[in-house]
């Protein structure tokens, strides 16, 4: 994740807001965030209900957890990149960039 981490400045200038979501609780949120040193960004918890959001994007596991998951929703609102990822890889900023400058400005 430091890769991730080190890359969200490039993110900046971009007209972009790069949110972090997942079904824990804020609290366990904040202390990953700050083990990891990205508490600098937003996350939202989807804790209660339980996964609500990920439900509908279809990314709540049997488990109770959700998938690793970018989704790169425009001003509109339309998603223009959806993309599953294995829980221990983690997504290429430079492919996330290139994909958030194709978006109408």
């Amino acid at each position: 994740m430091s890769a991730f981490r080190d890359g969200l400045s490039r993110f900046d200038g971009l007209t972009t807001q790069v949110l972090g979501i997942s079904v824990d609780p804020s609290p366990s949120q904040r202390a990953w965030a700050r083990h990891l040193g990205i508490a600098n960004y937003p996350f939202l918890s989807d804790f209660w209900p339980h996964g609500e959001v990920a439900q509908k994007y279809g990314l709540l596991r049997a488990d109770g957890f959700s998938e690793r998951a970018i989704v790169i929703i425009d001003k509109l609102g339309i998603i223009r990149y959806f993309k599953v990822h294995e829980l221990e890889t983690v997504p290429l900023v430079d492919e996330l960039i290139k994909e958030v400058e194709k978006l109408p400005r």
